[in-house]
């Protein structure tokens, strides 16, 4: 039965994106406070974050640990490159998507060497594709793959791949931005190094920073390679270490939101319990749009929970701009699409939403087509 998750106000938008999503009210409220960066009553938020994040991703302290980063996930994913690269480190960065794309840049711009193992948007890698590009070239030191590729909403193998770097003795590093929090990951299984995700995804935070969780190990060797103040990962953990304080201004009302959405993850039943909502989510969603005659993208057996893209259809009537603003004037906002193949829109399935708010939204669309006159054939 379709089970209503209480929404932020009878008043904003519901956000069917991945990340700034809808958040409860009790998020919301919980950066009603005013807290100096340095109060003990801060630190104490601090570090109840810091042990909580390990706990969701089953990583032991001893071995792992988690540092929050001031800025948008993007900033997390570039203080990993900046911080953890040798001086004469390359990476492989395996692609099917404009996030992996972003990686490459990120590298381009710290003047960090980088080969590029590409697939199509719509395919996994493949880890015998990995094991061979990391075969053909030993310089390579570091890996890095994205779990859910929101280009698409396709989830890539992280398990797989991991065994491959973990074999040959490679740094592995794994972009969970939009699955942390909604889908089991294990980092030790997984042979992750480093993994990155944001405060405004799964665990329905408020976007103003984003975390690492590093294997200990690999983040001590990489004294003195910062290639970035800010950045510098390391220096990071430190300063937590010393006094449980960042080195730099916080996003202070953004981490009593985080710390509320923790909580309110546990309530919920935990990863297994939030990604089954969201998982619900999108089965109500593709069943509705594909008997409306919407294709997807994907097909099902690679597709994810979090975000699904959609082609447009070919009838001329039905133009984007159109439909986005007939959906937001009814306080639903969706997202353009992102691929290169083909002109598509994205719906988003996380947030704080559940099955009847995407009955809510097939309506919505439904009254589109039928107001535009648009007829799609059901299946194709």
């Amino acid at each position: 039965m379709a089970q209503h998750v209480d929404p932020s106000s009878n008043t904003d938008p519901l956000l069917f994106t991945p990340g700034p999503l809808t958040t409860s009210g009790s998020v919301k409220r919980a950066m009603q406070r005013d807290l100096g960066s340095r109060d003990q009553r801060f630190v104490e938020t601090v570090a109840r974050i810091r042990a909580r994040l390990l706990a969701l991703a089953g990583a032991e302290g001893d071995r792992f640990a988690s540092i929050l980063v001031q800025g948008a996930g993007t900033f997390g994913i570039e203080s990993v490159f900046a911080s953890c690269t040798p001086p004469d480190g390359k990476w492989l960065i395996v692609a099917n998507g404009a996030y992996g794309e972003r990686m490459v840049q990120m590298l381009d711009r710290l003047a960090v060497p980088c080969a590029v193992m590409r697939s199509p948007e719509d395919r996994p890698p493949e880890a015998a594709a990995v094991a061979s590009a990391l075969d053909a070239d030993s310089r390579i030191t570091h890996l890095a793959i994205v779990h859910c590729e929101t280009t698409t909403g396709i989830m890539n193998d992280i398990g797989a791949v991991g065994h491959v770097a973990r074999e040959r003795g490679r740094r592995y590093f794994v972009d969970a931005m939009s699955s942390f929090g909604a889908i089991e990951i294990d980092p030790d299984a997984c042979g992750i190094d480093y993994l990155v995700s944001s405060s405004n995804k799964c665990i329905e935070g408020v976007p103003g920073f984003s975390f690492v969780i590093a294997r200990r190990e690999a983040l001590s060797s990489t004294r003195g390679w910062a290639r970035s103040l800010s950045l510098d990962l390391l220096a990071s953990l430190e300063q937590f270490e010393k006094n449980g304080q960042f080195r730099f201004t916080p996003p202070t009302h953004a981490i009593l939101a985080f710390d509320q959405a923790l909580t309110e993850l546990v309530d919920e039943g935990g990863v297994a319990a939030r990604g089954a909502r969201y998982r619900q989510n999108r089965e109500v969603l593709h069943r509705g749009m594909t008997s409306m005659g919407f294709r997807a993208f994907l097909d099902e057996a690679v597709q994810g929970p979090i975000i699904s893209t959609y082609l447009l259809p070919e009838d001329g009537a039905f133009e984007f701009g159109d439909f986005y603003d007939y959906l937001s004037n009814r306080n639903l906002v969706i997202y353009p699409g992102k691929l290169t193949q083909a002109p598509s829109f994205r719906i988003g399935t996380i947030g704080r939403i559940a099955a009847d708010d995407i009955e809510r939204l097939l309506g919505a669309i439904a009254d589109f087509l039928a107001e535009r006159g648009i007829h799609l054939d059901a299946g194709t």
